[in-house]
């Protein structure tokens, strides 16, 4: 089982009424919830946690996990609210603005960490679940009591503006994650803000000196990368028109771990000794699923079948 564990949100997208007005329309969302809802397409046992409302808005959340055939027995609910991000999308690229005090999500408490089989599971930590307080300590409390045996991925998938005044902070639990993760995803622009200018390769293999045996690097259109202590593998994106680019990376996690599963390769000792193919394989599902995704508008990722 992959747990993927991190944020649950409703992302408000731009649309057009009937009317020719200006609105927003809900879709859930969530940089973690995307990836467990693209795992669970593509037909790989895949589990969520998080702080779920039971509201309105958290019962969206709950049932588009379910729809996606994502165990959602490790929800945490309450009666706090749901998280909300109105996007607005500049060229197909989206900011976002949100809405986040004393929701279920954000108030997730070590007193709600699940119990877990200690053998066959493989946990996933990332996006702006890692910023704030009680649910960033959470989180990163969850990998630290997990990763002496079990396989943990992280992406940050950094929101500069979600930060903004809490850099100092964030970057220590970052490299905190960072040190205990057996695999690290980052986007190109990530990586070079967390740090600072140079060669993808150099700096990817400065991470893997903390601690990581796997460096995902995404490079938007261009491709993606698999960097080890010895292998630089590249595949090339598909080409494709791009709708928007909601949920490109976390389709990428996805496909990426669905390979790693199907080559029965996440354990320790698997992560410490891929092949070439195997990366290449893990690249190829990658992209392919994250090019239908951005084919589409918002996080839509595809079910197995349609690759």
């Amino acid at each position: 089982m992959i747990l993927c564990c991190g944020e649950a949100l409703i992302d408000m997208l731009p649309r057009t009424s009937t009317l020719g007005e200006a609105c927003f329309a809900p879709y859930a969302g969530g940089a973690v919830f995307n990836t467990a809802i693209a795992l669970g397409r593509l037909g790989v046992p895949a589990a969520f946690f998080s702080g779920v409302s039971t509201d309105m808005l958290g019962e969206i959340l709950a049932e588009t996990l379910t729809a996606s055939k994502v165990d959602t027995r490790h929800l945490s609910r309450s009666e706090r609210p749901t998280t909300v991000a109105f996007v607005k999308l500049v060229n197909g690229h989206a900011t976002y603005a949100f809405y986040d005090e004393n929701t279920a999500g954000r108030m997730l408490s070590p007193a709600d960490l699940p119990d877990l089989p200690s053998e066959g599971v493989t946990l996933f930590f990332g996006g702006i679940s890692l910023v704030n307080d009680p649910a960033a300590a959470t989180y990163e409390a969850l990998q630290a009591r997990e990763a002496p045996l079990a396989v943990t991925m992280l992406d940050p998938n950094i929101r500069p503006g979600f930060i903004a005044g809490k850099e100092t902070e964030y970057r220590a639990r970052i490299e905190r994650m960072i040190a205990r993760s057996d695999i690290v995803k980052l986007s190109d622009e990530d990586l070079h803000w967390l740090e600072g200018p140079g060669d993808v390769a150099s700096l990817a293999r400065g991470l893997l000196a903390r601690g990581p045996k796997l460096v995902f690097i995404t490079e938007g259109a261009a491709g993606a990368r698999a960097i080890t202590a010895t292998q630089n593998r590249f595949v090339a994106a598909q080409k494709v028109t791009v709708a928007d680019t909601v949920g490109a990376g976390d389709t990428f996690n996805a496909g990426a771990l669905a390979a790693l599963h199907q080559a029965g390769v996440l354990t320790k000792a698997g992560v410490s000794a891929l092949s070439d193919a195997v990366l290449d394989t893990a690249l190829s599902l990658g992209t392919r699923a994250a090019a239908i995704t951005v084919s589409r508008t918002g996080a839509n990722p595809p079910w197995s079948h349609e690759l």
